[in-house]
């Protein structure tokens, strides 16, 4: 049961290169680009409510980590992302129209004031941005905090120092790692 439409499908059959699909950090923040256009939108009263917040919520969803499956695209593709990004209109645009009960359409309301020229390298910033924050700085504290207790678990073991691709004076592990 796809979620995706007819423009998803020929960039499937016309652009699959490889196995490889685009990585759900760069999904999600297309959803977070596309739901805060979506509630923008509404905002400057280009964009009824109701069809906004479905948008919203569908947006929402990917966000959250559901359907990531529906991003089928690969992830070397033509031009500068607009599979990618008609992918993820369209499948926001089908979530929508089931929330709403009624027609969302993908490229007029999901996709509104909006250019792959423009979405696709913000989105490359807000998954590196949200890589960061999420995975990169955790990484960072668990590591200091392992050199850290290495370091008071080696506190007293003495080995050779070095400098300059010599033997030095001795100093201690926790030395080294401090």
């Amino acid at each position: 049961n796809a979620l995706y439409q007819a423009q998803t499908q020929r960039a499937i059959d016309n652009f699959a290169f490889s196995q490889h699909t685009m990585p759900s950090g760069f999904i999600q923040a297309l959803a977070h680009i596309k739901q805060t256009a979506a509630l923008t939108n509404a905002q400057l009263g280009l964009l009824e409510g109701d069809i906004a917040n479905a948008i919203a919520d569908a947006a929402q969803a990917i966000i959250d980590g559901q359907h990531l499956d529906q991003f089928p695209i690969d992830l070397f593709q033509t031009g500068s992302g607009t599979s990618s990004n008609m992918n993820a209109n369209e499948v926001i645009a089908t979530l929508a129209s089931e929330l709403l009960g009624g027609n969302v359409n993908p490229n007029d309301h999901v996709n509104m004031g909006q250019s792959s020229n423009d979405v696709v390298p913000t989105a490359i910033q807000v998954s590196s941005a949200l890589a960061i924050e999420h995975k990169l700085l955790p990484a960072l504290a668990h590591l200091s905090q392992s050199l850290e207790t290495k370091k008071q678990a080696l506190q007293g073991v003495v080995k050779t120092g070095r400098t300059h691709l010599m033997d030095a004076m001795p100093i201690t592990f926790a030395q080294e790692l401090g």
